[in-house]
């Protein structure tokens, strides 16, 4: 395995030369479900996308983190609130149900040292801010952003570019 230096400068295409949705036609088939899924409006795209770059965050992905810091700024998010989604337990840019949905999206990727990712107080936590089908909504974001970490940290499409085609 080779190990780049972190002083190197990162590689300007893909690691897998070919876009996946052209090797597996199937793919764009289940990203459309997912997003139709997802954007049925029970949970306001701001928060979708703060749950989105959160995750980018967390698996260390260049291509998710620029992605979803655009599609925070095209939903009118403050540069202040995009730039403290990181450290999002102290910043004062978050109402509860945000605070919620980015608890829980951290519970669900993070492994846990007490056992359970995701406990009864945070679940409890969370209803407290989504009615049934918002809650369910935002379980289908993660699970939509965790189908998209795959591909981004192993064919590392290439960050800044569309996103409907980060290969070209």
């Amino acid at each position: 395995m080779e190990v780049r230096s972190i002083t190197d400068v990162a590689p300007k295409g893909p690691r897998l030369a070919e876009d996946p949705s052209k090797l597996v036609p199937e793919l764009a088939e289940v990203s459309a479900a997912l997003f139709k899924a997802v954007g049925n409006g029970s949970v306001p795209r701001r928060t979708i996308s703060l749950v989105h770059l959160r995750a980018g965050q967390i698996v260390a992905s260049t291509y998710l983190t620029v992605l979803h810091t655009g599609f925070l700024r095209k939903a009118g998010a403050s540069d202040e609130q995009i730039t403290s989604v990181a450290s999002w337990q102290d910043s004062p840019y978050f109402d509860g149900a945000e605070r919620a949905a980015l608890a829980l999206v951290e519970a669900v990727l993070q492994p846990s040292v007490n056992g359970e990712r995701v406990s009864d107080e945070l679940y409890a936590r969370v209803a407290e801010h989504y009615e049934p089908k918002a809650l369910a909504t935002l379980m289908n974001a993660i699970g939509q952003v965790g189908f998209f970490i795959a591909i981004a940290l192993v064919a590392k499409p290439v960050a800044g570019r569309s996103f409907t085609d980060p290969w070209e």
